[in-house]
């Protein structure tokens, strides 16, 4: 493997730039000045250029509210926007479809001033209506659709739908005027505005929402159960949908966009399975840039000089468990897993240098990081000993693990399986494994309740906040964990309302240490996550958190 001196000669490190902005991200952020008006825009050249990206997998589903993997957030960012963007050098909320906001009521109100002129690509208008008709619907999915799309987000942030309204901390929308809206909160949510930023809370035209029936899942895409609006998705956005079949999405420039449409007129999205064939497509001219480098795939692109950007780690990949399997629910034996887990063996056989090891489930440049989180190590001879303790048999734990997948936080998930496989086994687990492919409901499965003993996943952070990673994870119970500690899910209520500052900290430190010494599932590391591009590209905007639309790459001449 070459040095660490020879891979920086090809990696861009521009693309990281937002890493020292993320400690600092949980306060309320002052309104950057907003961005051109569509009135003052300078009229730029028409965009002309294609550009091809290369995919892992396809999209679940292209409505953001109810799909939430990378893939899907990747095109939806391109075709629908949020009140809230990210700032690409600070990672601060920054004014997109809101131009301007203000916090009242100790944090309980937030008043928004709604960008003018702008329109839906189906020509309807952006209005104070508009982002009340989305937040109500948002409230107002039932338990049946949020059964049928367990990626949903509103719930991992808001805590509760309208059929649990005592426990949400949505209250209501109200239009004060055409453009401006407030929304109230039932208590203080201190990453409230950084949650805007999350692909989920994109505002879609309603009238599209309603002629696509968006919340009857009666299509089908990628194995998932989806809506008509989830294959026709209309917000916006700088590039809309022309096109979406088995191999690849094709979007176009919006030609009434009221912000800068950039160089780029067609992106066509294109899925390679494999990482060995996204490689070979980028060598031979075929995509101009691909997502998710693996370890393999980087040596190969260091000799051939090819540009490699890397990405702050803002993820972590762990081994689910499921405690709904009654073996399972034996705290000894999931110390046991944790112990047999050799976690630097992992990382440096199938994860790019610099990848952390992880012993919790928030990264290191988080507020909330708990440098002295428990951690048992790798030790096989303690594993043994705690399963004769535990009293376990052999009993046979079904290990899921996807098939055709590559994610930023799990790069290579078959090798990554038989590896935590074969260390399981060696110490007296009896594991079966349970491979399915990514594109025939993997995330459903394990996200559900089912005979799932283990799986692996990985979550990847959307926002520089620790709520968005416990939350999400831990805030309840769940499918995917079957993990049940009201103390805990009280206390991440109770972080989520905190004002930033050192009691705030302090609670996600705990938190972090509950979490960890009761092993519901083992965090395995911190991954860094790369993406290579063509020599046709002179600048990509490379996003800890993957907000990155393609208005903003650049290319040569």
């Amino acid at each position: 493997m070459p040095s660490s001196t020879s891979r920086r000669t090809v990696i861009k490190t521009g693309a990281v730039f937002m890493a020292l902005g993320l400690t600092s991200c949980t306060g309320i952020p002052s309104p950057s000045p907003s961005p051109t008006s569509p009135s003052t825009a300078p009229a730029g050249a028409q965009p002309t250029e294609t550009f091809t990206f290369g995919t892992a997998s396809q999209p679940l589903g292209l409505d953001p509210a109810l799909s939430s993997d990378v893939e899907s957030y990747r095109i939806t960012r391109q075709i629908l926007e949020g009140l809230v963007g990210v700032d690409q050098t600070t990672g601060k909320p920054t004014p997109l479809l809101a131009t301007e906001w203000s916090e009242e009521n100790e944090g309980r109100s937030y008043t928004f001033k709604l960008r003018s002129g702008v329109s839906f690509q189906d020509g309807t208008p952006f209005n104070a209506d508009a982002v009340c008709a989305n937040f109500n619907r948002w409230f107002a999915f039932s338990a049946e659709l949020r059964r049928q799309a367990p990626g949903s987000s509103f719930k991992s942030v808001f805590k509760a739908h309208s059929d649990d309204a005592a426990l949400s901390i949505f209250k209501s929308c109200t239009a004060l005027s055409a453009d401006t809206v407030r929304i109230d909160l039932t208590q203080r949510f201190t990453a409230f505005l950084q949650a805007l930023t999350l692909p989920a809370f994109a505002i879609a035209s309603p009238a599209a929402l309603t002629t696509g029936t968006a919340d009857v899942l009666d299509q089908t895409r990628g194995g998932n159960p989806v809506s008509r609006f989830a294959t026709n998705p209309v917000g916006t956005g700088p590039f809309s949908l022309a096109a979406w079949d088995e191999a690849s999405v094709r979007l176009v420039s919006h030609k009434d966009y009221w912000g800068d449409r950039g160089q780029i007129s067609t992106i066509n999205f294109v899925t390679y399975d494999h990482p060995q064939t996204r490689l070979q497509a980028l060598l031979d001219g075929k995509i101009d840039g691909y997502d998710a480098v693996t370890v393999g795939n980087f040596d190969q692109l260091v000799k051939r000089g090819m540009q490699i950007v890397q990405r702050d780690p803002f993820s972590v990949m762990y081994l689910g468990i499921n405690q709904e399997i009654p073996v399972l629910q034996n705290q000894k034996v999931r110390q046991a897993i944790e112990l047999a887990i050799d976690k630097e063996t992992l990382i440096r056989k199938f994860f790019i240098d610099n990848t952390a090891k992880a012993s919790q489930f928030v990264p290191p440049k988080i507020s909330g990081f708990n440098n002295d989180a428990p951690a048992l190590g790798h030790d096989p001879v303690k594993a043994k000993a705690y399963l004769t303790e535990a009293g376990y048999t052999g009993e046979e734990l079904r290990f899921y693990y996807p098939l055709n997948a590559t994610r930023p936080y799990l790069p290579t998930p078959e090798k990554i399986y038989a590896e935590i496989s074969r260390q399981l086994t060696a110490v007296g687990f009896n594991i079966k494994p349970v491979p399915v492919d990514w594109s025939e409901g993997y995330l459903q499965k394990v996200q559900s309740p089912g005979d799932h003993g283990l799986h692996l996943l990985g979550w990847n952070g959307a926002y520089a906040d620790a709520d968005n990673f416990v939350g999400p994870l831990f805030g309840e119970k769940n499918g995917e964990f079957g993990y049940q500690d009201p103390q805990v899910f009280s206390k991440i209520n109770r972080a989520r309302g905190l004002p930033a500052g050192k009691e705030r900290d302090e609670q996600y430190h705990t938190i972090n240490a509950q979490i960890a010494a009761t092993v519901p599932a083992v965090p395995i590391a911190f991954p860094i996550s790369a993406l290579a591009l063509s020599d046709r590209v002179s600048s990509y905007p490379a996003s800890p958190v993957l907000s990155e639309v393609f208005t903003k790459v650049q290319l040569k001449p």
